[in-house]
C-alpha cells in the first residue's frame, strides 16, 4: 500500500532510472500524452484503466475533457484523468498499473458533474468512483500522497486550457472555444498540404465526400455532422451513405469545416467504437471533381507499391 509519506514521484523516476533492459521487461513507456506531461510521473503503461491500447488513441479519448479542464471545475480533474489515461508505470507495479484513489475520482466528480449536467453530460461510466480502490485498502495515487520536490508545484500550474465557459454562448459559439498556448497564442489549424506524399505518410484510414450539415462543439465531444456522398475509401470500419458524425480531437476543430458545404475529408478510423475521427494532421479541401479521380489515382500507386514489395 502506498503510504502518505510514500514519494510518487520518486516511483515514476525510479522506473526512468533502470537499466534499458528493466524498462523494456516492465514495458514502461514515457508519457507523450501533452495534458499529462506536468504530472509527477513520467512513464506510463499500456493498454491503460480505459483499455486503450496505445497513447496515441488514449489521447484521442482523453483530449475530449479539455473544455471541461478549462472550466477549472476541480483541480483534481488532470490529476485523476491522467491517472486512467496514461497510469504511472513502475518496476514494483509491472503488471497492473496503479489506478488513482476512490476519493480523488468523488472529488473530481462533486466538483465537475454539475457543469456537466447543465449542457445533458452525466460523469461517464468508464470512470466510475465505484470501480477504484480505497486508500486505506489498497494501492491507489492520489495528489496527497506525492512529496514534492522543491520548486513551483508541476501538478497545478494552469494548464493553459481553453475556457468554454468565458462565452455566455457556451457552448454554441466555436469561435471561444480555441485552446490557448501557453505563450497565450491561440491555437492554430495545421496546414496540411493534399499531396502523394503527405496522403502515403500519414496512411489515412477513411477518404469521404461529404456535405456538412453541422458542426458541434459541447465541450466533452466536439463533432461534426455530415451526409457522406461517396466513400473513396474506407480500411476499418464500414461507411454507409447517409448521415454520419466525425469526432474532433480536441476543442480546436482541426480541420475547420463550414457547414453548408461540401468536403472531401481525410481522417482516421477507430475501429474499437466504429468512429470516424478527425484530428489535427487530418485533411478537409473544398470538393472539386478532381480531387476524386487524384485520391483514386492515390490508391493505385500506393496498391502496387505495398504489391512490389511483396
Amino acid at each position: 500500500m502506498l503510504s502518505p509519506g510514500l514519494s510518487v514521484s520518486l516511483l515514476a523516476v525510479s522506473c526512468a532510472l533502470w537499466p534499458a533492459a528493466a524498462v523494456r521487461a516492465a514495458s514502461c513507456e514515457s508519457v507523450r500524452i501533452p495534458l499529462c506531461r506536468s504530472m509527477p510521473w513520467n512513464m506510463t503503461k499500456m493498454p491503460n484503466h480505459l483499455h486503450h491500447s496505445t497513447q496515441d488513441n488514449a489521447v484521442l479519448a482523453i483530449e475530449q475533457f479539455e473544455g471541461l479542464l478549462g472550466t477549472g471545475c476541480s483541480p483534481d480533474l488532470l490529476f485523476f484523468l491522467c491517472a486512467m489515461y496514461a497510469p504511472i508505470c513502475t518496476i514494483d507495479f509491472q503488471h497492473e498499473p496503479i489506478k488513482p484513489c476512490k476519493a480523488v475520482c468523488e472529488r473530481a466528480k462533486n466538483g465537475c458533474e454539475p457543469v456537466m449536467k447543465r449542457y445533458n453530460h452525466s460523469w461517464p461510466d468508464s470512470l466510475a468512483c465505484s470501480e477504484l480502490p480505497l486508500y486505506d485498502r489498497g494501492v491507489c495515487i492520489s495528489p496527497e500522497a506525492i512529496v514534492k520536490a522543491e520548486g513551483p508545484d508541476p501538478y497545478y500550474q494552469d494548464p493553459a486550457r481553453c475556457n468554454p465557459e468565458s462565452s455566455p454562448d457556451f457552448p454554441m459559439d466555436s469561435n471561444n472555444l480555441h485552446c490557448s498556448k501557453p505563450s497565450g497564442d491561440r491555437c492554430k489549424c495545421k496546414n496540411v498540404k493534399m499531396s502523394l506524399k503527405n496522403y502515403m505518410k500519414s496512411n489515412y484510414n477513411y477518404v469521404i465526400r461529404v456535405r456538412v450539415r453541422e458542426v458541434r462543439n459541447h465541450g466533452l465531444e466536439p463533432t461534426a455532422v455530415v451526409e457522406v456522398k461517396e466513400v473513396i475509401k474506407s480500411s476499418l470500419v464500414n461507411i454507409p451513405k447517409e448521415t454520419q458524425t466525425l469526432y474532433y480531437s480536441s476543442s480546436c476543430l482541426c480541420p475547420p469545416l463550414t457547414p453548408g458545404e461540401d468536403y472531401l475529408i481525410m481522417g482516421y478510423e477507430n475501429e474499437e467504437t466504429s468512429r470516424l475521427l478527425l484530428i489535427d494532421t487530418s485533411i478537409a479541401q473544398r470538393w472539386k471533381e478532381k480531387m476524386g479521380r487524384k485520391v483514386k489515382r492515390w490508391n493505385q500507386i500506393v496498391r502496387s507499391r505495398e504489391q512490389s514489395r511483396h
